[in-house]
């Protein structure tokens, strides 16, 4: 019931339209019971010649209705087109309304969904796969429409129909209705036990589905090694062991959703049958004649085919309710970086960034990252971090723009704590270009202006020049128009590198965070990259977890960080006079390179 009134909260803005569609439902109701109850007249009118109109015809027909001759039979046939009519209108009316309150409700969520996601912290990201995340946003969601949409609408609309039923058979014989009330409560408790067990398999097949989806895309996005390391028959393993858990799930749901039904209405015939006796002994006693009679076991008939679609709507009830749950599993998670209701517009950087006494652990790891870190960095100059990988650099790089927050310490911009500044005055001073280059699956144009999309063409042209990418942009057959593919898959890697350095320049941010790549490039793409690079540091504030010697050497400072600690600051010559850590890391990482390039340089 508690997912149920969080899911109910979602059509509140649309009250209007669901008691609207809830008034056409009914309308619905009563005239199939009314078209039920023309049998009365019917055969009034072909055993009794039409001599008599029995008195107990519900919704008082007898008073629309002529007692003899050919005038019955059109008012009858009249009422019979009408109540089709009507009936017919006011179903679509009540269908579309519904529809339109589902798909409104859904837009809601969805957004609802969607921006609550957006403004989690990087720890929820790391915490959860992209497609654990998309399944909830797309299939989970639309599991939930369609109980709004469909299952919903239908459930009121039976019910509303079997009410109907019900009222005209109380009618007829209150006597013989309420008898056959008591089929009610094995009735109920079965639904419920029905329920209960559907939901159940209904979770454990959108988890079943959830890893189906996960190991798909991670087999087919990592196609290249798979084939390579001659892994197909392992992943096709993997998939069909996950798909036979689906599989098993949906069949004994199947199973209970195709047993409920047959033996509700088995329950329903044998009441009848009972109820045949009580009728029979009801005429004799002169209560009601054979037309009402008649009457009362088509409306009995006929409350069994919404009392049956009840119980198999109780299954998509309950696929709904569990991915309802799984909606509201990410919506009730709050990983979001804390904004102060206080905070302040945080100014241009003037003099430095200083992080004082950090320290930084993952949540799920149970151990520090980050220990004790004391840092400056200067306004305007470039700080290289070096060392082993797993040591902290990226980590220590995401605490500036507030991916993450310290555990203890602070980080200050000019004396600010960054705690206290407003999120978007800080993003919108910090650019970021990192090791694996995002591109989206859009034109070019789009791509580089994603931070600034109100740029001029001429802005965007100066930014690709810095870039170096202009050149080949306007070689793309439709220049800045170009859709380039998902992660920017129709470029070679040092185009989309440039594409990405360009999308930095445009914002002309003042501080930048680079994590350099250039290894995996072929040389004369690495010349252009590093030489855009070169371009986009010039007058910035910037942090570079360096890989290239050329880098290492035109910082102002290099920080060496092991295990999450500061072992050595200094610049590149001071540091080699030193003979302590980045001595090594220069003789494993930087000598060869070093030689390189004085082979190139000698005459």
């Amino acid at each position: 019931m508690r997912d149920l009134r969080r899911l109910l909260k979602y059509l509140l803005p649309h009250t209007g339209t669901f008691i609207a569609a809830t008034v056409a439902m009914i309308v619905v109701a009563v005239l199939e019971a009314a078209t039920s109850a023309l049998i009365v007249p019917i055969i009034d009118q072909a055993f009794a010649h039409g001599n008599t109109t029995p008195t107990a015809t519900p919704f008082a027909l007898q008073r629309l209705i002529p007692a003899t001759g050919l005038h019955a039979w059109r008012m009858i046939a009249l009422l019979l087109i009408v109540f089709t009519v009507i009936k017919g209108i006011a179903e679509y009316f009540s269908t579309y309304w519904m529809a339109y309150i589902g798909q409104s409700s859904i837009l809601r969520l969805r957004q609802e969904l969607y921006n609550h996601i957006l403004a989690q912290s990087a720890s929820f990201f790391e915490r959860h796969r992209t497609n654990y995340l998309v399944s909830r946003l797309i299939s989970s969601a639309a599991a939930i429409e369609a109980a709004v949409t469909h299952t919903l609408r239908d459930m009121l609309r039976e019910g509303f129909t079997l009410i109907a039923f019900m009222a005209t058979s109380f009618y007829v014989s209150w006597r013989l209705t309420l008898g056959s009330l008591l089929i009610a409560p094995p009735v109920a408790g079965l639904t419920m036990r029905f329920g209960r067990s559907l939901r159940k398999l209904a979770r454990e097949s959108l988890e079943g589905n959830k890893y189906l989806t996960d190991t798909a895309q991670e087999a087919l996005a990592n196609q290249n090694i798979v084939k390579a390391y001659r892994g197909e028959a392992r992943e096709q393993s993997r998939f069909t062991a996950v798909a036979l858990r689906v599989r098993r799930a949906n069949l004994r749901s199947a199973s209970i959703a195709g047993m409920s039904p047959p033996i509700i209405e088995l329950i329903g015939v044998l009441f009848i049958a009972v109820l045949l006796f009580f009728g029979e002994r009801e005429i004799r006693l002169g209560r009601m004649d054979l037309a009402q009679f008649l009457l009362f076991i088509v409306l009995l008939l006929r409350s069994y085919d919404p009392m049956r679609k009840l119980s198999r709507l109780q299954n998509s009830m309950s696929q709904a309710l569990a991915a309802g749950q799984h909606v509201w599993e990410v919506m009730d998670e709050h990983a979001e970086i804390a904004e102060k209701a206080n905070a302040i517009e945080l100014p241009t950087l003037r003099h430095e960034i200083e992080l004082r006494d950090v320290r930084f652990g993952y949540a799920e790891e149970g151990r520090p990252v980050l220990r004790d870190i004391n840092l400056t960095v200067p306004a305007g100059r470039m700080v290289a971090l070096v060392g082993e990988s797993g040591g902290g650099k990226s980590t220590l790089t995401k605490l500036l723009p507030r991916f993450h927050d310290p555990t203890s310490g602070r980080v200050l911009w000019d004396s600010v704590d960054l705690r206290d500044a407003k999120l978007s005055s800080l993003r919108r001073q910090i650019a970021l270009v990192t090791q694996e280059t995002v591109l989206f699956n859009d034109t070019v144009r789009y791509n580089i202006t994603y931070g600034r999309p109100n740029a001029t063409q001429g802005e965007i042209e100066d930014a690709a020049r810095t870039a170096f990418a202009h050149d080949f942009i306007n070689e793309l057959p439709e220049g800045y128009d170009t859709i380039i593919g998902e992660r920017g898959i129709f470029l070679s890697g040092g185009q989309r590198q440039r594409i990405a350095i360009a999308r930095a320049v445009l914002i002309d941010a003042p501080v930048l965070i680079l994590d350099e790549a250039t290894s995996a490039l072929d040389a004369e793409s690495e010349q252009l990259v590093q030489r855009a690079i070169a371009n986009l540091i010039k007058d910035r504030t910037t942090i570079v977890i360096a890989h290239r010697l050329s880098t290492v050497r035109r910082a102002d400072l290099i920080v060496v960080v092991e295990a999450g600690r500061i072992i050595e600051q200094g610049t590149h010559s001071e540091l080699l006079a030193r003979g302590g850590q980045y001595q090594r890391l220069y003789e494993l990482q930087f000598a060869d390179e070093e030689e390189e390039l004085s082979g190139v340089s000698s005459p």
